[in-house]
């Protein structure tokens, strides 16, 4: 429910549902206290309430019974008192709560040593910074920018981390009033520690000796793309869309990929490029590939953060997928029927390109659908219209008589199903509403399509989806 104008508190009636694993509710106009009901589920892996107005209120101490949490981010909420003790959330990935109002010094008990990211800046937290930030292997980020701690610059924060390959740590400890630093201080080449504006840049020559005293923001976490080609290969035919996997096995070997637009909503890492080698296993796992299909072409963080990555999926050593193996990966992927490893959180399919496979998919066989099925397709429909008003255009293909092939072209022409007491509406009504899907009707967009805001002949207001051309829901 993120990136929307909800008000109004967080129902606190949402622990009674029994398998509750995802709470986004991020970018909102939530105000009210945070429910401490929430303790109470059995299932919640991920709470993210970040950009809402909980003024006033505190994080309830009872959410260190969520033993199953493994992110919790409450960045920017206008939230007062002290941080509770969260060490006994045994699988704690991601703790952000920034840009706060939170007060008193930090909590002394250890986190969960799976930990990777802590952010803890833009508050009002005083005293030193504890120890129990030294031994924790998967940390990628610590920052207590701008609080009020003083104290002696904390030495042993990289010790049990193993930093290989692109392996490291940021440490954000500019702008407090920490004074002290030990005389042989190097922290490891993959360590990158900022402590402009503290005392110790001001008396200190080890601080200032070992360049830790320069002004820095911290921007994004890196973006990054995949391997390239070889330039030696020859050139690959053209009479389709080949490409060379950079991936595979077999040098320069032409195969025609698909592409997958892929966003993970909600991950718990702070850096992907030490967990891209994790994602590549994980993905190629659950879509039955072999790991060396999957080409991420390019990852970039977006705004929340999230994830947003381009794949190629390529041919498992043969120059083209077979169509039936095309339909299985679309299946798979559009109908969420896939669960990636915890770390990764939530996804959503952006868009899955066909490219030289759209002159001959699908080649379907279709036995109908009988009316059982289409009273469901329908019931579903018309509860999800209660929440929005929404004018559907259901694409579907009915064939009761022999079984015959269907190409694209017309797999994509407008089909429209009849049903007794249901309105049915032609493109040319939806087109005519929104003066031609103008974009200045344009009201919102997701992984399906845009929707527009349009007029009906008879004056009704209502709210069209309609599917990119990329999307095959």
């Amino acid at each position: 429910m993120n990136n929307n104008s909800l008000s109004g508190r967080i129902p606190p009636e949402l622990f009674r549902l029994p398998v509750l694993l995802h709470l986004l509710v991020d970018t909102n106009n939530l105000s009210g206290p945070l429910p401490p009901e929430l303790a109470e589920t059995r299932s919640l892996k991920i709470l993210q309430a970040d950009n809402n107005n909980f003024s006033g209120s505190s994080i309830p101490a009872v959410y260190n019974n969520i033993r199953t949490l493994l992110k919790l981010s409450l960045r920017n909420c206008s939230l007062q008192g002290v941080i509770p003790d969260l060490s006994g959330i045994p699988d704690l990935g991601y703790l952000d709560l920034s840009w706060n109002q939170l007060t008193g010094s930090i909590p002394t008990n250890k986190l969960a040593s799976n930990v990777t990211k802590i952010d803890l800046s833009h508050n009002f937290l005083n005293g030193t910074i504890p120890a129990n930030f030294s031994g924790l292997p998967n940390l990628q980020f610590l920052s207590f920018e701008a609080n009020n701690l003083s104290g002696a610059v904390p030495s042993t924060i990289w010790s049990g981390i193993t930093f290989t390959g692109n392996r490291s740590l940021l440490l954000d400890f500019q702008n407090n009033s920490l004074d002290t630093i030990p005389d042989a201080f190097e922290p490891p080449k993959a360590v990158t520690l900022l402590l402009s504006g503290n005392r110790v840049c001001d008396t200190s020559n080890p601080a200032r000796a070992a360049g830790l005293c320069q002004p820095a923001s911290v921007n994004d976490a890196p973006s990054g793309h995949g391997p390239q080609v070889n330039l030696n290969c020859a050139p690959c035919p053209t009479d389709r869309n080949y490409e060379y996997n950079p991936s595979s096995p077999i040098p320069c070997f032409c195969a025609v990929p698909l592409g997958v637009g892929f966003r993970l909503k909600s991950p718990g890492i702070a850096d992907f490029r030490s967990y891209k080698e994790a994602f590549e296993i994980d993905s190629t796992s659950v879509l039955d590939l072999s790991v060396y299909q999957l080409y991420i072409e390019q990852y970039t963080w977006e705004a929340g953060p999230r994830l947003n990555m381009h794949l190629k999926l390529f041919p498992n050593n043969t120059n083209l997928f077979t169509i039936s193996e095309v339909m299985r990966l679309r299946q798979l992927l559009a109908g969420w029927q896939i669960t990636l490893s915890d770390i990764f959180g939530p996804y959503e399919l952006l868009n899955f390109t066909l490219g030289s496979y759209g002159d001959d998919f699908p080649t379907v066989v279709s036995s109908g659908l009988n009316k059982g099925a289409l009273a469901g397709i329908l019931t579903g429909t018309i509860i999800a219209a209660i929440a929005v008003s929404v004018v559907s255009t259901l694409f579907i293909v009915r064939r009761r008589s022999k079984r015959r092939t269907v190409s694209r072209r017309s797999l994509l022409s407008r089909y429209s199903v009849k049903i007794d007491g249901v309105r049915s509406f032609t493109f040319e009504e939806m087109a005519t509403a929104t003066n031609d899907f103008d974009d200045s009707a344009e009201i919102g967009q997701g992984g399906y399509g845009k929707v527009y805001k349009g007029k009906l002949a008879d004056g009704t207001a209502v709210a069209i989806k309609r599917a990119h051309e990329d999307s095959l829901q």
